[in-house]
């Protein structure tokens, strides 16, 4: 097994285009570590550096101990996954999982031993003699994860391996890698644009845009402390709301949508951490199951903001519901089993004890 360490990474296209900009990143051995990001972020080209099937422009990769900048693919012990699965269609399931053993010149005895106990975990005994086309798409992605698992490597890289699946497909795979994870006890990389699924698998999450990381926790540290608005907007469903506002510190007040609001004072050092931006221009965010309607009616000098209601979108454990003040729209997370109709005026509560409070410059998180 071994950790991997990005150091100053960087990959330029055509002398000036950076698509992954000065990435520094550990991967802990044994550590399921998530990229996400939306398309284009540099997800990707990063996973194919690690790979070798990008070449690195600056900065070192290390695998264990080794920098493998100028070290093949094939002699960095590691297994890739791809999004197309990428198998053989003129081999069987077998043949496809056997044939990178069979290049290395393994032994028939031990080829069929790894193929077979991969098989076996991953549900596919019973399909060794069928061809990809045979299979469906779940299928195929477990062939092509068994693969991988037969070559024992050091570091496993998923890219985007769900990507193709139907949503219920895309669920069962999801729990399938993580228990294999937990089973195999070996260092994965994984990259995908899901936020779910970088919430749910990962120990831990790397948030990346335009190239550049902007945050690496655990996934309940990243979703409860963001360090900026972009992090703060794209984990979690719905997004995070966000407010122009203006913050006052008489009394730590924040004013937007055209009311002033009380902010409570949790500790001092939240308090030292608004008194310099007094006066100024800032974004208050809050998560959309922070904004309560009940709480709204039962509780006396609750913070409340009334809104048009202009989308409701009922999911079954919960209901989404898209608001407009007249200035600004917003979305909230309701009880399914309470009635809100199109068009209709709500009033709302906003627990102030959770949101967040962001700069209105570059987005940073203050508190």
């Amino acid at each position: 097994m071994a950790e991997v360490k990005l150091e100053n990474v960087c990959k330029i296209y055509g002398g000036n285009a950076k698509v992954v900009d000065d990435v520094n990143l550990k991967i802990e051995d044994r550590e399921f570590m998530v990229l996400v990001g939306p398309s284009g972020c540099g997800k990707s080209t990063t996973l194919r550096m690690i790979a070798g099937l990008e070449e690195v422009s600056e900065g070192t990769v290390k695998i264990g101990e080794r920098i493998v900048n100028d070290v093949p693919p094939k002699d960095r012990d590691i297994a890739m996954v791809f999004q197309n699965y990428a198998l053989y269609p003129h081999m069987t399931v077998y043949e496809n999982m056997a044939f990178g053993l069979k290049l290395r010149k393994f032994k028939k005895t031990e080829i069929r031993r790894r193929v077979n106990e991969a098989a076996a975990m991953l549900g596919l005994t019973e399909y060794l003699q069928r061809r990809p086309k045979a299979l469906s798409g779940g299928q195929r992605q477990r062939v092509a994860v068994g693969r991988a698992i037969v070559r024992k490597p050091d570091v496993f890289l998923f890219d985007e391996p769900l990507s193709n699946l139907d949503a219920k497909m895309r669920v069962q795979m999801r729990a399938e890698i993580s228990k294999l994870h937990s089973r195999l006890g070996t260092t994965m990389i994984y990259v995908t644009h899901d936020q779910v699924e970088a919430m749910t698998m990962g120990n831990r999450i790397c948030v990346m845009k335009d190239g550049v990381v902007q945050q690496v926790d655990t996934p309940l540290n990243i979703y409860d402390n963001p360090a900026n608005m972009f992090v703060a907007g794209f984990i979690g469903t719905p997004p995070m709301n966000f407010f122009g506002g203006e913050l006052k510190l008489n009394g730590a007040c924040l004013t937007f949508a055209g009311k002033t609001f009380a902010l409570p004072i949790h500790t001092p050092e939240y308090r030292e951490k608004l008194l310099p931006y007094a006066g100024q221009k800032m974004v208050f965010g809050i998560r959309p199951e922070d904004i309560d309607s009940e709480q709204a009616q039962s509780t006396p000098g609750t913070p409340r903001i009334t809104a048009k209601v202009e989308v409701v979108e009922p999911m079954g454990s919960e209901t989404f519901v898209y608001l407009n003040t007249g200035n600004e729209t917003f979305t909230a997370k309701t009880d399914p089993h309470k009635s809100i109709e199109v068009g209709t005026e709500v009033t709302l509560s906003l627990d102030l004890g959770k949101a967040h409070i962001f700069t209105a410059d570059n987005g940073k998180t203050i508190v």
